[in-house]
């Protein structure tokens, strides 16, 4: 397998307070092409969750959770890590009086010892916020350390395949 120094990727995805999940398309067209034969491989995330007016840490008023997730398909809501289209997820929980956050980074890419192989060329970055956060608009950024490997054709479309 051939590869390449490693490169950033980051993305935003932005949650209302109101127990909706929202998600954005990262676009990976540059790097992924199964017939191509590149793949993406992801080393290591990075996630910032943050009050989108402040870019401070948000503030609750009453207990209040935050997950987030990467994935290889499309989602709706937060799945588990069963899901065969996890790649990373986390969540992050307020509390009160003391106002502390809590953050738990429970599946990333950087726990396994070659990172997570990626063969599809959009992953998603959804997250839902609870109601009971002070702030009203919640960011969650991820920075994602890659590098761009070759596969065989055969390989790389079996692996594109079951990430769909």
């Amino acid at each position: 397998m051939a590869k390449s120094d490693s490169f950033f990727i980051r993305a935003s995805v932005t949650t209302q307070n109101n127990n909706a999940f929202d998600q954005q398309n990262i676009d990976l067209g540059a790097y992924v092409d199964a017939l191509g034969k590149s793949v993406l491989r992801i080393h290591n995330v990075a996630v910032q969750v943050i009050n989108s007016a402040t870019h401070l840490p948000p503030t609750v008023a009453n207990l209040a959770d935050l997950g987030w997730q990467i994935t290889t398909q499309s989602q709706t809501a937060l799945v588990g890590a069963q899901d065969k289209s996890v790649i990373a997820t986390g969540a992050l929980r307020g509390t009160v009086p003391e106002q502390m956050l809590i953050d738990v980074s429970d599946v990333m890419p950087q726990e396994w010892s070659g990172g997570y192989l990626v063969g599809v060329e959009q992953i998603y970055l959804g997250a839902i916020a609870q109601a009971n956060w002070a702030t009203t608009d919640i960011e969650v950024n991820v920075v994602l350390e890659c590098t761009v490997e070759t596969l065989s054709q055969s390989a790389a479309m079996s692996l594109a395949l079951s990430q769909q």
